[in-house]
């Protein structure tokens, strides 16, 4: 018995031997890092105290930190960065969507801002804010001179505060004032339109009010259409939308999953891996769908084209994306700053990563110029018919209703032509979706 006891003891004795051997270097090698990352610190530390007593010029040692700080945040990912006080507050805004303000979408031309277009319903419109005005002045202050995102900010402001806005208008001869009160705006994050029989879904950013435009605009245009029954498909229109937020990429995805993984990140810690699935309930009750991505869809665009191409619920159609397959973190700072920080990493439900490598379209289509049409296309599109021809006989096969119908069709196919000459990859998507719903009745 006591030779087992011995063994035992002997045994246990030589464990803590082999852990000490162990555990020394790596302490010794802690110890030694720590040191090196405070020697670091008291260089930086030395280096800026010699800037901030020796260069040529008096220093804002303010803007020399918050440089400092930016460039290790560069130094780390293209994505992640310092965010200083305003850039922090105007992220927030952009992630909002909305915001106090006029109600415009503005361009810069000839050194001062253009009207693109009045919001409907807002401050701008009623006030009669028309497309093409030049504003000249904010609040008696020229724009000449001034970039458009500092014209924009002034524009913008407190609820329920006034702003006074020059505008030239063409055809009236002196510049006049507008006194305008700012409201909240909403941005639309989603316009729907209807194309032929599909429901066209233009998804320009994932910000909080993506999910909410889109089912609203969804279910407007399925009803104005005369119901589910009458569309025959849907397009999700990604192309050149940078991303956003990601719960708002995963609400858009679930809308037309019923089950199913839409998304996982990774981090760096174990465990830090977060599954999220969709939940029952298509909008589109299985309608066929179609994704138009690019070259500039990026980010959440891209979690949702992942998902639903891998789940095959949508067919993806365009360029490659442009492969952004890391999630950021804000994180706000005390002095009312903030860094944005990549956290993690995210994957299509196959398990797949895009980063640096896209969504691969389905079928791959670029985006056409127009092109001048030759003789014989001219020609072809010039010719006369049997029915333009005079005198020619009337079809007896058909009814009066379905003459009309057919025209109606045919009228359709020649506006999905000419958009071809404008928007190309749209026009290909929306023959997809009728290519498959004829196969659907046959």
């Amino acid at each position: 018995m006591n030779k087992f006891i011995s063994a035992a003891i002997g045994g246990a004795f030589a464990g803590v031997i082999i852990t000490s051997q162990l555990t020394g270097p790596l302490i010794a090698q802690e110890t030694q890092r720590i040191k090196s990352t405070y020697e670091h610190l008291d260089l930086f530390g030395d280096i800026f105290e010699r800037i901030r007593s020796a260069y040529v010029e008096e220093v804002d040692e303010e803007k020399l930190i918050e440089s400092a700080i930016s460039g290790m945040l560069r130094s780390l990912d293209p994505h992640s960065s310092y965010l200083p006080p305003e850039d922090f507050e105007s992220m927030q805004v952009h992630t909002r969507g909305e915001f106090g303000g006029l109600g415009i979408e503005v361009t810069q031309e000839q050194g001062y801002v253009k009207v693109v277009s009045p919001i409907d319903d807002t401050p701008a419109a009623n006030a009669g804010v028309e497309a093409g005005d030049f504003i000249t002045k904010v609040d008696g202050v020229t724009t000449l001179g001034q970039t458009l995102d500092e014209s924009v900010e002034k524009m913008r402001g407190p609820v329920g505060s006034e702003i006074v806005i020059t505008i030239a208008r063409e055809g009236v001869d002196e510049p006049f004032d507008l006194t305008i009160v700012r409201e909240t705006i909403k941005i639309r994050a989603v316009r729907a339109r209807i194309e032929s029989e599909t429901v066209v879904l233009r998804v320009s950013s994932f910000t909080d009010q993506t999910y909410r435009n889109l089912e609203e605009g969804l279910k407007e245009k399925v009803k104005e259409a005369g119901g589910m029954d009458a569309v025959n498909g849907f397009i999700i229109d990604l192309r050149n939308n940078p991303g956003g937020l990601l719960n708002q990429a995963i609400r858009v995805s679930d809308a037309f999953l019923e089950k199913g993984e839409i998304v996982s990140t990774r981090g760096r810690q174990n465990g830090s891996a977060e599954h999220y699935n969709a939940t029952p309930g298509d909008l589109t009750e299985g309608k066929p769908v179609v994704i138009l991505v690019n070259g500039g869809s990026a980010s959440a665009s891209e979690i949702v084209a992942g998902a639903l191409q891998d789940h095959r619920r949508a067919i993806v159609v365009g360029t490659r994306t442009f492969g952004k397959g890391s999630v950021q973190t804000v994180m706000p700072l005390q002095a009312e700053g903030a860094i944005r920080l990549t956290t993690a990493r995210y994957y299509t439900p196959s398990g797949r990563s895009i980063q640096a490598l896209g969504v691969s379209p389905d079928i791959l289509v670029n985006q056409r110029p127009p092109v001048e049409l030759t003789e014989e296309e001219e020609a072809e599109q010039n010719r006369r018919f049997e029915a333009d021809l005079a005198g020619s006989l009337s079809n007896d096969s058909l009814s009066d209703a379905e003459k009309e119908q057919l025209k109606a069709e045919q009228l359709a196919q020649e506006e999905t032509a000419k958009l071809r000459e404008q928007d190309y990859q749209l026009a290909y998507a929306l023959d997809i979706l009728k290519g498959l719903t004829a196969l659907d009745q046959n």
